[in-house]
């Protein structure tokens, strides 16, 4: 059972691994887009249940990649998501849920080891901060890690 200190400490980890609870991305997210909750969790590849726990900061980090790459795409759409037609959003949504924005778990792994070695966690997550490629920001963020709260 989550207490409600825990859950406080999860969603400051979650800001500093996401930039913000992922209760506030979600929130975003489905209010833009229209979508339930389980429709957004059908859309990230995630079970229900699991994406409650991420919003209410009982779980805190996204583990698999290509959830994250989601997210970060259903995150972007949201920007432009109440001027799109009701086929275009689906459509959009659909290539969102067959995308599989990953690299190999080896890959990731090295690629994280070599931008901590080479930047502080601040300048990894100004660098997340500054490019327009989600799934770069991803690496950066996920290689920030949640050390970077001192």
């Amino acid at each position: 059972m989550s207490t409600p200190e825990a859950e406080a400490v999860n969603r400051q980890t979650q800001r500093e691994l996401y930039g913000e609870p992922i209760a506030d991305i979600v929130g975003r997210i489905t209010s833009a887009l229209g979508l339930t909750q389980g429709r957004l969790a059908e859309v990230l590849g995630l079970s229900a249940p699991m994406l409650s726990q991420l919003i209410s900061a009982r779980r805190v980090k996204i583990g698999n990649p290509a959830v994250l790459g989601r997210l970060q795409s259903l995150a972007d759409l949201a920007v432009v998501g109440p001027s799109l037609s009701a086929d275009d959003k689906e459509r959009r949504l659909a290539a969102i849920h067959d995308a599989q924005p990953t690299m190999s778990t080896m890959r990731a792994a090295g690629a994280v080891d070599a931008l901590r070695a080479s930047a502080t966690p601040e300048e990894l997550n100004r660098l997340a901060d500054s490019t327009t490629a989600p799934h770069l920001a991803a690496l950066l963020r996920l290689a920030a890690g949640p050390s970077s709260h001192g």
